[in-house]
């Protein structure tokens, strides 16, 4: 297959890659990640999380976060809303998409959400009507979608069973998530084999963590086989919780690295974006996780130093 011609990607690095920070991130830091991103080129910017700040205290400041965002047209700024309750707090603060998660692994989801998958998909179904109701949009997601941490490799039907549900919901999109990283070329192709039988590939979406290295990989694969939407995350920020010391989500950067390399238009400055991955990096006092960030950044220096 020819591969896309344009790719949209979705920063997740405000809501998924922060929600794991031990430290808390002002609101002040994470609106302007925001407005960086936006001057960057992004055009889908998943902005916070309506959980309770109980379960995640990052995420405390989700109204304050969407009241201060300044929206920009043509900018979408989704938001995670695990169920009904957090929908309508989501609401109040006047966003205009959310997205609920699922996951392809039973243990997962019994340990994430404590319910089984059937019984998270059967909350999800009064927040996509009440979403419906409102003109609000709907992105899915799933989790485990190669392996578990609990049970090893995810079988690629139950991925697909579960995308298909979420799609006969209303999700505009589902966006497939590698949790652990323990996907490859491989076994990603099998599974969206699997899925496209189910749900037409046009609404899919690839999440890819780079746990062992492998999300370049997984998302060249993905692309040979037409999806043409990305999550990410700038600076590689996002930590990998059920996998002990690894990263967690691609960069931004490395993965609009690539497709540039494939001729394939983002409409994303990657400089601006190896600028962003520093400042935020540097807020949360450590180096950038992304390769291309780090290679960016040497070679400026050494370009200063030899100036």
């Amino acid at each position: 297959m020819q591969l896309p011609q344009k790719v949209r990607i979705v920063d997740v690095g405000p809501r998924d890659g922060l929600q794991n920070e031990k430290q808390i991130v002002s609101t002040e830091t994470k609106v302007e990640l925001i407005a960086r991103l936006a001057d960057a080129g992004l055009t889908a910017i998943e902005a916070t999380s309506f959980v309770s700040p109980k379960w995640v205290p990052q995420m405390g400041d989700n109204a304050e976060v969407m009241a201060r965002i300044a929206r920009r047209p043509g900018v979408a700024y989704p938001v995670l809303t695990p169920n009904l309750k957090g929908f309508e707090a989501a609401l109040a603060a006047g966003a205009a998409e959310v997205a609920v998660f699922g996951a392809a692994s039973e243990s997962f989801s019994q340990k994430n959400i404590n319910c089984s998958i059937a019984e998270s998909l059967e909350r999800f179904r009064p927040v996509a009507e009440a979403a419906h109701a409102a003109g609000v949009k709907v992105r899915g997601y799933v989790s485990c979608v190669a392996g578990c941490p609990y049970e090893g490799p995810v079988a690629p039907e139950k991925v697909a069973d579960v995308a298909a549900t979420l799609m006969d919901m209303g999700c505009y999109e589902v966006s497939l998530g590698d949790t652990i990283g323990s996907g490859n070329p491989a076994n990603i192709s099998r599974m969206l084999e699997a899925v496209i039988k189910r749900v037409p590939v046009e609404r899919l979406a690839g999440h890819y963590h780079d746990t062992y290295g492998m999300a370049a990989a997984n998302i060249y694969a993905s692309l040979q086989m037409g999806v043409a939407v990305y999550d990410a995350s700038v600076g590689g920020l996002g930590g990998c919780p059920y996998a002990a010391g690894a990263s967690g989500n691609v960069a931004t950067e490395d993965v609009v690295w690539l497709l540039n390399g494939l001729g394939i238009e983002t409409g994303i400055d990657v400089e601006r974006l190896v600028d962003i991955a520093a400042w935020i990096s540097g807020v949360l006092g450590r180096e950038p996780a992304s390769r291309v960030a780090r290679a960016v950044l040497a070679k400026r220096a050494k370009a200063a130093c030899a100036g």
